[in-house]
């Protein structure tokens, strides 16, 4: 029977029927519209619409409703995963089952499951962003003092640590889940009790509905708790961050697994190879997230563009919300968990990242600032330094290989201090400044960074 068919006399047309069906979707709700619908009968067994007994029944019920799992979608005649339990319900109870219908309308029910399905999916994808960072943290400390370029323009710029280098991604990952954190917040609050638009016709406790489901309180107007979708919305950009995040991430290691780079090896188990090249292995997995990052993205923009013009309050064109939300959340669990393996797994090349770090004139900022400590102003430094450089380049050398007579005529006084001030442990030292890549910096920042990740999951896991 249609929850809403004794108006008609006509039945609907048989595509149209299939068409408008959210079933085959929302039915992964399942677990949350049992819940709210528990907290839900509590109320009305509070209100006095369901005996002490009714209520027992509906309880068990529904319970059993729950741990038989997410049904298949072969029933045309199911509309949603409201019509479903209430047909369920029906079955197992008989007519005390369309009582739990009182008070209640879709719109809000479809309204609460939502929130609290991106309630748990918040908290997964926070369990496994920290899980990814503290791979990064465990890599920044098996890296130790080991140096490599850092690049602006794609260009070789300044030495840093290779810890650093990583713990740069830790910090785009922590925001993430700062703002997955202030999502969180704003999307707690309770729908059950605003009815199709003006609120329940019974005196139900909101309050107490919304404590059982550990919401933080009720909604506070229903018009606007049966229409918002701000919260789906905020939801997927923050994934869109994530997912930008991890697509940049992938690029640069699949730029520094090239020969040309070498800066890493590419673990087999995240790897495939060439059906016609035999020496080939291609890092698909990163390609893979770098080209998902993408449909988070179009998830974000089609929330967007279907709330863009809906007057108060509900509309049908919501129920074209959920599938965006349950794709952009299906689509960033599975990156994660495949990101966390790869940086778990995979091999960086120190040695190559080292002399990498040695080369390229990147010692010339520290020969300015040398310079500079000895009185002379740091535009004039720069372009006695650069003199110098533009003398290596003629030469093919590097700035540490130039005589001191070379130095003169670039009109730089060399001596020992200033060669000294060119080797690559004085060139990272100098950066000691908080967020700078010297090494006693750098090792508060993994500190930092372990206790930050440690509230997740405990210490022991952050470090190891």
């Amino acid at each position: 029977m249609k929850m809403w068919s004794g108006r008609f006399t006509h039945g609907p047309d048989a595509e149209f029927e299939q068409w408008q069906r959210s079933f085959p979707f929302d039915r992964v709700l399942l677990p949350y519209e049992v819940a709210a619908s528990m907290a839900h009968a509590s109320a009305l067994a509070k209100a006095g619409v369901l005996s002490a007994e009714e209520l027992a029944a509906t309880l068990f019920a529904l319970d059993q409703i729950g741990r038989e799992g997410t049904p298949e979608a072969d029933d045309p005649a199911i509309e949603d995963v409201h019509h479903y339990v209430e047909t369920r319900l029906v079955e197992l109870i008989g007519e005390v089952g369309y009582k739990l219908h009182t008070g209640r309308s879709r719109n809000e029910q479809i309204a609460t499951d939502l929130r609290l399905y991106v309630r748990e999916q918040i908290d997964e994808v926070t369990r496994l962003l920290a899980e990814f960072a503290s791979a990064f943290v465990k890599q920044a400390e098996e890296a130790g003092d080991s140096a490599m370029p850092a690049y602006t323009h794609l260009q070789r710029a300044e030495p840093v640590l290779v810890a650093h280098w990583l713990l740069a991604y830790v910090e785009m990952f922590l925001r993430d889940i700062d703002r997955l954190s202030d999502c969180r917040k704003r999307l707690n609050v309770c729908p059950l009790g605003s009815g199709a638009v003006a609120g329940t016709i019974l005196p139900l406790d909101r309050e107490a509905i919304s404590a059982q489901l550990e919401f933080d309180s009720p909604t506070a107007n229903s018009m606007d708790a049966t229409s918002d979708r701000d919260f789906a919305i905020e939801f997927v950009q923050v994934l869109s961050f994530v997912a930008l995040h991890l697509s940049r991430w992938a690029e640069e290691f699949i730029l520094f697994s090239t020969a040309e780079f070498g800066f890493l090896k590419l673990p087999e188990q995240y790897s495939t190879g060439s059906s016609a090249m035999p020496q080939k292995k291609n890092p698909d997995a990163l390609e893979l997230i770098r080209g998902k990052a993408g449909k988070v993205f179009a998830e974000a923009t089609a929330l967007f563009v279907g709330m863009k013009g809906l007057p108060l309050a509900y509309n049908k064109d919501l129920q074209e919300s959920q599938q965006p939300v349950f794709s952009a959340a299906h689509q960033m669990s599975s990156m994660l968990r495949v990101a966390a393996g790869f940086v778990t797994t995979v091999e960086l090349n120190y040695p190559r990242m080292q002399k990498a770090a040695s080369s390229g004139f990147m010692n010339a900022q520290a020969a300015a600032a040398y310079l500079v400590r000895q009185g002379i102003p740091f535009r004039r430094a720069h372009e006695l330094v650069g003199k110098g450089v533009r003398l290596c380049v003629e030469q093919s050398c590097e700035l540490e290989q130039l005589s001191k007579e070379d130095y003169a005529l670039c009109g730089i006084d060399a001596n020992e201090h200033f060669y000294n001030s060119l080797a690559l442990e004085e060139v990272l030292a100098i950066h000691n400044v908080p967020g700078g890549t010297a090494a006693s910096r750098v090792h508060e920042a993994l500190q930092t960074a372990k206790e930050k990740l440690s509230q997740f999951f405990g210490v022991a896991h952050a470090c190891t």
